[in-house]
């Protein structure tokens, strides 16, 4: 008998490799759209950086777990947190932050965002 290996989605690496990886894009499509059905259907993602560092030595960088973007230009974290960690609600808001900032434009700027989403599995 062969036996069967599986990846443990709720680990670090099992979370990134299912929900991360460009080959299987469509099952974090399906996610997200399962979440988030009052938002609109997302069509397509594109896979960003995952890692900020912020715009100054002194800032505080944040590592995503999968950052991503869709055909509207609106934001998604998701962040896989199995154990227990002081403060995840306040590093979430915080890494929430990120695309925020990335949307704010030199010069004039009508102020608009596009959609921020940051989506916490505990």
């Amino acid at each position: 008998m062969i036996a069967q290996k599986y990846i443990n989605p709720f680990t670090d690496f099992g979370f990134k490799k299912i929900f991360g990886e460009e080959a299987n894009k469509d099952l974090l499509i399906d996610f997200l759209n399962e979440l988030l059905t009052d938002k609109g259907k997302i069509i397509d993602l594109t896979y960003l950086k995952s890692e900020h560092l912020g715009t100054t030595d002194l800032d505080r960088k944040a590592i995503f777990d999968l950052y991503c973007e869709n055909e509207k230009g609106e934001k998604f974290i998701v962040e896989m947190q199995r154990a227990k960690q002081d403060y995840f609600k306040d590093r979430s808001l915080y890494y929430a932050t990120f695309p925020i900032q990335e949307q704010a434009k030199r010069g004039d700027w009508n102020y608009q965002l596009k959609g921020v989403y940051s989506i916490a599995i505990t």
